[in-house]
């Protein structure tokens, strides 16, 4: 099996499986007691804590962990809308394709009375600089922008608002979910104040994260009981998880840029492959892209079944967002970068990691096209599209 959906979840890196073994089996104690038995939990808290700010420019202080990227999400944005609507502040920047754990969260606070504009993200899926600081207000609360994009992989101009939040004085929150451990993240030179990440996104476990508030910024708790998190986040640490977070951001830390160069190679070849085939786009900017993300879209074809025959071949894709697989409903990052309808249902997503090999990419480009040709010869519309008749 190839298995090219990356961005959905990665596989527990095997360093990392054996970093978390013993906070199982026998470094087990609850990490907040005070006798000796707990002090290697309490250590490895702390040593994963800055193994963590390490891999994004931070301070061991500023991270709080969490069981994942939607809780930090929710915890950011809600957080600074309760601080901020004490002040008066009662409007939220965001874009039309973020992750819908900051769209829902946005939604919610609207049916509260906050105020959002989402921004445009246009063809090539970027927001511009300019629209973003157009939509800033006096009672702007908060900005809330993806580092990179989960279905297309286009990166943002973070620095850029960073900058621009930074000296209007509003607090910026970027989901850094798909980036962190991927590419450089320095929330101290991009001028982030909360940066939320996941672990199963970078070969650690799934249901733990981290979120990176940035010291001095007024924050509430997310969870009140006991003093863990500094008080912030109540509830006994997830020892084995965190420690197995640590290890994993370490180990993408270390080699990143030899990392980058080689799966962008591969992502390379496999976007030069795939635009081969009759009426094929890629979505997204080509080149200001996570390293191992390629979405396309093929014109008469339909994403599930294009899924379904691709794992008949032994290859795991995505049509989207793992998170709403489950519906029918063409991805709002498709519809957002101005595709129609009858496009954004042909949709691929293939993530690669440094794990694949040319060989995999090139099994896939041996599979694909056949599959999309079975696919267009079974659709009535097809040979409409083809002649010009439908116009997609």
């Amino acid at each position: 099996m190839i298995y090219a959906d990356n961005a959905a979840t990665t596989k527990l890196d095997i360093d990392a499986f054996e970093a978390m073994k013993p906070f199982f089996l026998e470094n087990y104690a609850n990490a907040s007691q005070p006798y000796s038995f707990a002090r290697s939990a309490k250590k490895a808290l702390r040593d994963a804590r800055t193994s963590i700010a390490k891999c994004i420019g931070a301070l061991p202080e500023e991270i709080y962990f969490t069981s994942g990227g939607s809780e930090a999400d929710n915890w950011a944005i809600r957080g600074l809308a309760e601080m901020q609507a004490k002040k008066g502040k009662r409007h939220i920047v965001t874009t039309k394709f973020e992750h819908h754990a900051v769209l829902h969260t946005v939604e919610r606070l609207q049916r509260e009375g906050f105020e959002a504009t989402f921004l445009d993200v246009h063809e090539n899926g970027i927001v511009r600089i300019e629209e973003v600081a157009a939509a800033l207000r006096e009672d702007t609360a908060l900005v809330t922008i993806m580092y990179a994009n989960n279905e297309i992989g286009t990166i943002q101009p973070i620095a850029e608002i960073g900058a621009l939040c930074r000296a209007r004085g509003i607090p910026f929150h970027t989901d850094a979910v798909q980036a962190a451990g991927h590419v450089p993240v320095d929330v101290k030179a991009e001028q982030i104040d909360l940066l939320s990440l996941s672990g199963h996104k970078l070969h650690a476990p799934k249901g733990v994260g981290a979120l990176y508030c940035r010291k001095g910024l007024r924050f509430p708790n997310l969870i009140d009981g006991g003093a863990q998190e500094r008080g912030r986040r109540a509830g006994t640490e997830n020892v084995a998880g965190i420690v197995a977070l640590g290890k994993a951001a370490s180990l993408m830390r270390e080699g990143m840029e030899e990392r980058m160069r080689y799966v962008a190679s591969l992502r390379d070849r496999l976007i030069d492959g795939a635009l081969k085939i009759e009426r094929s786009r890629l979505n997204g900017d080509r080149e200001k892209r996570l390293p191992g993300n390629a979405s396309f879209c093929f014109e008469g074809v339909e994403g599930e079944s294009l899924l379904l025959l691709l794992d008949f071949q032994g290859i795991s894709g995505s049509s989207g967002s793992a998170c709403t697989s489950g519906s029918l409903d063409p991805s709002h990052v498709l519809l957002s970068i101005g595709l129609p309808h009858e496009i954004a249902h042909g949709s691929l997503r293939l993530t690669l990691d440094e794990n694949h090999t040319v060989e995999d990419v090139d099994y896939i480009l041996e599979k694909l096209p056949p599959v999309i040709d079975r696919l267009r010869e079974m659709s009535p519309l097809w040979e409409r599209i083809k002649n010009g008749e439908i116009k997609c």
